[in-house]
């Protein structure tokens, strides 16, 4: 007695028992259509949220969250750099590294780029030494010139640990005969899967000295990478290190390196969402529909309660209300099962994989061989958001249309 008219009103209505029993499973349509439609959206949006985690995951288990390198040249005063970085304390590790461009040689040719690294210093930075499948960073010693390739690169090359590649590199060296490429013999120790093809396909390591003898610059190296305790803050970090040294360097972190990439990821992800939400906006249509026709059948009571004194507006609240329940409750049961379903995909995908048989994503021929998924709380709330407001909207036209009821023309054949 203590509610507000409509608000009672509303929701008697949907205890009632309706004469019409068409409407009742339309509404029931509409709630089971929300059901699912809240469902699918959640769990595809945790799916690609979890695909997204994990390959950022994978690149920056090889890529430094920022890095500072020299501008001009060579960046000769690393140590005091790297001093500096490990001075910081939102930086968790720094080392210096090489890159350069260049053509390998084995039982075929393949381009990549060839990195030199500290064994010491490189595990602060990357999670190489983690990804190892065949032999170890530690095999990367000054002057053996050993060289540790990516997997797909091994396979290109057609060799693997205990062979030998030739490296040619881009810069010339002069010789009675004319310019000839740079070239050095490297042996093989090493075969490493970082599970991104960019890096399996066309990244090889060789040991800090040895690059540098390559490339004939002495003791500078290319730059400084770092690794952060907070890889969002990388670009001021990194721009602070440069401004405490001398000179001019340039600073780049991990997101600009990768932009074009994550922008697709994004891009993917928001063109998922909109598709997924026209199941949700189908559902509203059905209670659109349910919402009509429980007006028209109606028609009688809500010329009662005008007569009797009710609002136009205070009828429209009613229907409104009656069609908010309806999708609350649709809303409410899709979000907890989205959210469970989720959170235990993987599980259930390794059911249905013992049921049929057959592994599903196969590790030999996808690099995420399982389903990740990321249960995140703003997309959740983006998903209920969306769905409350396509319920209202779906209750607009059904409520104003029954504050529109003419009571003379309703109960004139009552």
């Amino acid at each position: 007695m203590f509610q507000p008219l409509p608000f009672s009103i509303g929701l008697r209505y949907l205890r009632a028992k309706r004469r019409n029993g068409f409407i009742s499973f339309i509404s029931m349509a509409s709630i089971l259509g929300i059901i699912i439609g809240v469902i699918a959206l959640i769990t595809t949006i945790s799916v690609m949220s979890g695909f997204q985690q994990e390959l950022r995951d994978r690149i920056l288990g090889m890529v430094a969250h920022a890095t500072v390198s020299g501008v001009d040249g060579p960046l000769q005063d690393w140590p005091r750099a790297v001093a500096l970085a490990d001075a910081d304390p939102r930086v968790v590790g720094a080392a210096p590294y090489i890159e350069t461009e260049a053509l390998l040689q084995g039982r075929q040719r393949r381009g990549a780029i060839v990195r030199g690294v500290l064994p010491s210093h490189e595990p602060k930075v990357s999670e190489i030494a983690g990804m190892m499948k065949q032999g170890s960073l530690d095999q990367l010693q000054p002057g053996e010139f050993n060289i540790i390739l990516g997997r797909e690169l091994a396979i290109l090359l057609g060799v693997g640990p205990g062979d030998a590649v030739n490296v040619f590199i881009s810069e010339s060296t002069v010789t009675p005969l004319g310019a000839l490429p740079r070239a050095k013999r490297f042996n093989v120790v090493g075969i490493f899967e970082a599970g991104a093809q960019e890096y399996d396909l066309g990244m090889a390591l060789v040991h800090l000295q040895d690059a540098q003898r390559l490339g004939r610059m002495g003791e500078g190296v290319t730059g400084v990478r770092l690794k952060l305790d907070d890889l969002w803050e990388a670009w001021p970090v990194a721009r602070d290190l440069s401004d405490k040294m001398d000179g001019y360097y340039r600073v780049r972190d991990w997101m600009r390196d990768n932009a074009n990439f994550f922008r697709a990821l994004k891009m993917e992800k928001t063109v998922m969402f909109i598709l997924l939400t026209l199941v949700i906006a189908i559902a509203a249509f059905n209670l659109v529909s349910s919402l009509v026709m429980l007006v028209q059948d109606k028609q009688s009571d809500i010329a009662i309660l005008r007569t009797l004194g009710m609002s136009p507006g205070a009828v429209m609240r009613v229907f409104i209300v009656q069609g908010l329940v309806i999708g609350v409750v649709g809303i409410a049961v899709g979000t907890v099962g989205g959210v469970l379903l989720a959170s235990n995909l993987s599980h259930v995908v390794r059911f249905f994989e013992g049921l049929l048989g057959a592994e599903l994503m196969p590790s030999d021929v996808y690099y995420i061989s399982g389903v990740p998924t990321l249960v995140q709380a703003s997309d959740v709330a983006m998903v209920v958001a969306v769905a409350f407001v396509l319920c209202l909207l779906a209750t607009i036209y059904p409520a104003w249309r029954a504050s529109r009821t003419d009571p003379a023309t309703a109960l004139r054949y009552e």
